[in-house]
């Protein structure tokens, strides 16, 4: 199972779906959190019945259907790699990881692209009220769309719900329910979501600051603003607060990422949290190098309490879950790549049993895999240090996320108190910095992403398979093709959505 490994192809395999992944993250969020956004402008519209604001609603609208629909191509493209690229991690996982796949395609996007058309395409045509539900619908089918691909990725953070059957060498189903309702996929849910409904929030402040610093459609601008910024900051709130819950249960089940991402190389009972710092990128686990260049800010003891809710427990560190620590009982990836090899070993010697017909050393072989069947991944490392992920990306982007996504809080405040002071027009500055808000949530937000998928690395599933295994037996050659021609057709429909935009925004909202 682990003869002709080509490192090379494996690279090219995760620099495509990389790829794929963030090309496509740049449409979703704004779709999640724009749908919202269009359904409450729809709602001021059927409840006022003014002209405005239903210039205002079908402006906006006309926006995300350009941000909808090119995004389905990416979406459509990425699920395909996981049967070209990833055949071995669809053949082994495929009876769990694909119902909520099925589930999202068939009943989440259907519905969702259905009251799309009504939606768009149902103004004096349909009674308002069901065009106001179709509005309310799109929003509602987008997010459940959402529910099923996060229940999928989180999954593969968390594996529970399943059972690996030796005799066929794959995950099998245990529990759907345990699997939909995994904690780490209602947290991941939720953080997601709304941390799109930030994003939808932004792009309404940039386009409508653009407007009101060329003095065009400018009632439509602010009445866009106000409901754009209250939205946004509610989001804020909800996202730190859920953020503090993603970090928890992260600390609990991917204790890695954690380390790599406050750049934690030794563990320590109240741990602080970096503030701010400059990763050592020479940095070994096994060596004697400082962690950082230079001083680092650091909150005294909030890691502790972030990861365990105490301020004095104790927060393992790189070397702790690598080499181990029998003080704090904590078992490394050295001692469970030493019990995983034997599961692999006791798993490949029953399979040759079967095949002999040996009933009796079956049995004896089945007994010792199910000893250290959960250490089954770790027994395909070739180092211990092989477990942990890149740091220093790791470090930086989760970084950058959260100072963005301090500020954008304070973003939305600034608006609201400016427009409430009625001199909003005359701050040229904050106008200014508005219009290239949603350029820094697009970047937040990918950053956030860059944590999630990174910060699992080397797992395709945590700890139970590598992504050495989970690969298709292709070329690397084969896989450098494909890539470069996904990257000329991602950045032909990134440009794409760019020009339409750029385009619709300068012709603005219909004439009265």
């Amino acid at each position: 199972m682990v003869e002709n490994i080509d490192p090379s192809m494996v690279h090219w395999a995760r620099a495509q779906f990389a790829m794929t992944a963030m090309y496509h993250w740049l449409f979703v969020p704004l779709t999640l959190g724009l749908s919202w956004i269009l359904a409450f402008y729809h709602t001021i519209y059927f409840k006022t019945g003014s002209e405005e604001w239903r210039r205002l609603t079908k402006f906006w609208m006309k926006l995300f259907a350009v941000n909808f629909v090119i995004g389905i191509a990416t979406g459509l493209i990425l699920e395909f790699q996981f049967g070209t690229n990833w055949s071995n991690y669809s053949w082994m996982v495929g009876d769990i990881f694909g119902a909520p796949l099925a589930i999202e395609g068939i009943v989440a996007f259907f519905l969702e692209a259905t009251f799309f058309a009504v939606m768009f395409f149902g103004w004096n045509r349909v009674s308002k009220g069901f065009h106001l539900f179709s509005t309310w619908m799109v929003a509602a089918a987008s997010s459940l769309s959402a529910v099923w691909i996060l229940i999928a990725n989180s999954w593969m953070q968390y594996p529970i719900g399943q059972v690996f059957n030796p005799e066929t060498a794959r995950f099998e189903m245990e529990s759907f329910f345990t699997v939909i309702f995994s904690p780490y996929a209602i947290n991941k849910f939720v953080h997601a979501t709304s941390s799109s409904m930030i994003m939808g929030s932004l792009f309404v402040l940039s386009v409508s600051s653009w407007f009101l610093l060329r003095g065009r459609h400018v009632l439509l601008a602010k009445r866009s603003i106000v409901v754009a910024a209250i939205f946004g900051l509610f989001a804020s709130a909800f996202t730190i607060f859920n953020g503090d819950e993603s970090a928890y249960e992260i600390a609990q089940v991917q204790p890695m990422k954690l380390a790599a991402f406050e750049g934690l190389y030794e563990g320590e009972r109240r741990a602080g949290l970096v503030a701010f710092g400059i990763i050592n990128r020479d940095k070994q686990v096994y060596d004697e190098q400082e962690a950082f260049v230079g001083r680092t800010l650091q909150i005294p003891g909030a890691l502790s309490l972030l990861a365990n809710r105490s301020i004095d427990s104790f927060v393992p560190g790189m070397k702790d879950l690598v080499y181990g620590n029998a003080e704090e009982n904590i078992l490394g990836s050295a001692q469970k790549m030493y019990r995983g090899k034997q599961a692999v070993a006791s798993l490949n010697a029953l399979r040759e049993a079967r095949a002999n017909g040996d009933a009796e050393a079956a049995a004896v072989h089945l007994a010792e895999f199910n000893q250290f069947k959960e250490f089954l991944g770790y027994g395909y490392l070739d180092r211990p240090e092989d477990a942990i992920p890149p740091v220093a990306l790791t470090f930086n982007a989760f970084h950058i996320m959260v100072a963005l996504g301090t500020l954008f809080p304070l973003i939305f405040l600034a608006y609201l108190y400016f427009s409430y002071k009625g001199t909003l027009e005359t701050r040229k500055w904050l106008l200014g910095f508005g219009t290239i808000t949603y350029v820094l949530g697009m970047i937040a937000s990918q950053a956030g992403w860059i944590v999630a998928e990174v910060g699992r690395q080397p797992w395709a599933i945590q700890g139970l398979l590598p992504v050495t295994i989970a690969r298709t037996n292709l070329t690397t050659g084969t896989v450098q093709t494909t890539f470069f021609l996904f990257l000329a057709l991602f950045t032909l429909l990134f440009l794409a959505k760019i020009s339409i935009l750029t385009k619709q925004i300068i012709i603005g909202p219909e004439e009265k």
